[in-house]
């Protein structure tokens, strides 16, 4: 693994926009607006560390189904912070319908400089994003940059086949919706399910767009309906669940679910046992089942425990994204204080590895089981947050 510079292409930001990633640019609190997508730079990766980090990325996703099923049964969602008896009856359902619901796709992040063991920091299977230009905008960087060179990226054809595959798991004669929130200013959650929506497209199925705020309820027949008022009968929401079953819907959300087998009405794609996959407990409950596995961070979720004296940790809100409430504490630096309800889960720390002052983390896609693409992101500071730069890469 490599990191190189170069002059980046006249007119790119034309270019990259044109190919989907409509936020090229972040603005800083400064005020200043700068490089989301950098191509002043881009990594380099050996065919043996791709190959090395695929078999990785599927090994840690099957440890993950591990890891919930040993939640469901025994009993421990309370672990992921699931008080409500009815989601976790519901997201226990789920999880032994698993096989009659659709499920898409997953982004692993990964401690990973080239020189030894990938780690996994977190894994969001439920609403992850930089899909866009993972998929789309760096393949066509590379093969206008690099003809000829290859890319761990083959996102795009695997997401078309996934919904080929599972279309028969869909309503039959009912649309697939794809919702994203109307309060995604930058564009990201838009683009996303706008692209997710033409991989689905181009697997044959009928799609409607809709913001998440224009689901429409129907008091009279107690279901989901869209702008025209057609029953939404299946639905791909870059929504999280924990949103979905807590805002001013959720209990008709509950009452309604589809969770496999003809039941409910309305098919929600993430399906609802991936809340096992997207919240930080995950990553204590892995510890607990495998022990010193070279691919994983010790974590715990009653305290850093020795991590306090030996490796400083890391406080993770079990739930959340692009870094918000995370905290990093050296060791033997007293612990910030936290509210009750405030549950972290206490990762060691392992500062992101540093490439000419700049953090990376790899962002390694899964579709369906499979390891599926990679995409880069760079940071200054220690965490990966909205400031985040996304950089390609290609196999030399």
């Amino acid at each position: 693994m490599q990191r190189h510079t170069l002059t980046p292409r006249p007119g790119w930001q034309q270019t990259v926009e044109e190919q989907g990633l409509i936020y090229p640019l972040t603005r800083y609190p400064d005020g200043e607006l700068r490089p989301y997508w950098d191509e002043s730079a881009y990594y380099s990766f050996t065919l043996p560390e791709v190959e090395a980090l695929e078999e990785t990325v599927e090994e840690l996703h099957t440890m993950c189904l591990a890891a919930a099923e040993h939640l469901v049964t025994h009993g421990r969602l309370a672990d992921l912070g699931v008080r409500d008896p009815r989601v976790a009856e519901l997201i226990t359902e789920s999880w032994h319908r698993r096989a009659e619901l659709p499920s898409l796709y997953g982004r692993f992040d990964l401690h990973y400089d080239g020189t030894g063991p990938a780690k996994m920091l977190e894994y969001n299977a439920d609403t992850p994003t930089s899909l866009v230009e993972a998929a789309s905008p760096q393949w066509f960087w590379m093969e206008e940059r690099f003809p000829g060179a290859d890319q761990w990226n083959s996102l795009h054809e695997r997401l078309v086949d996934a919904w080929k595959r599972q279309a028969p798991l869909l309503p039959p004669g009912a649309p697939l919706h794809f919702a994203h929130s109307a309060g995604d200013e930058l564009g990201e959650d838009l683009m996303t399910v706008a692209y997710l929506e033409e991989t689905a497209r181009q697997a044959g199925l009928e799609t409607v767009a809709i913001p998440v705020e224009e689901i429409g309820w129907d008091g009279l027949t107690g279901r989901f309906v869209d702008q025209r008022l057609r029953f939404i009968r299946a639905c791909f929401k870059l929504y999280p669940w924990e949103w979905l079953t807590t805002d001013a819907f959720g209990p008709h959300v509950l009452d309604t679910l589809d969770n496999g087998g003809g039941t409910g009405t309305t098919l929600w794609i993430e399906p609802v046992w991936k809340m096992l996959l997207s919240n930080k407990a995950l990553l204590a409950i892995l510890w607990e089942l495998y022990p010193d596995h070279p691919n994983l961070l010790p974590a715990y979720l009653d305290g850093p425990r020795e991590l306090a004296a030996t490796t400083g940790y890391a406080a993770k809100p079990l739930l959340g994204r692009e870094g918000e409430g995370v905290t990093l504490h050296p060791p033997g630096a007293p612990a910030a204080p936290r509210e009750p309800e405030d549950r972290c889960c206490y990762q060691q720390l392992a500062p992101l590895p540093d490439f000419d002052g700049n953090r990376t983390v790899l962002g390694a896609w899964v579709v369906e089981n499979e390891a599926a693409g990679l995409g880069i992101r760079e940071s200054s500071g220690l965490i990966t947050d909205e400031y985040a730069r996304f950089l390609p890469h290609v196999i030399r």
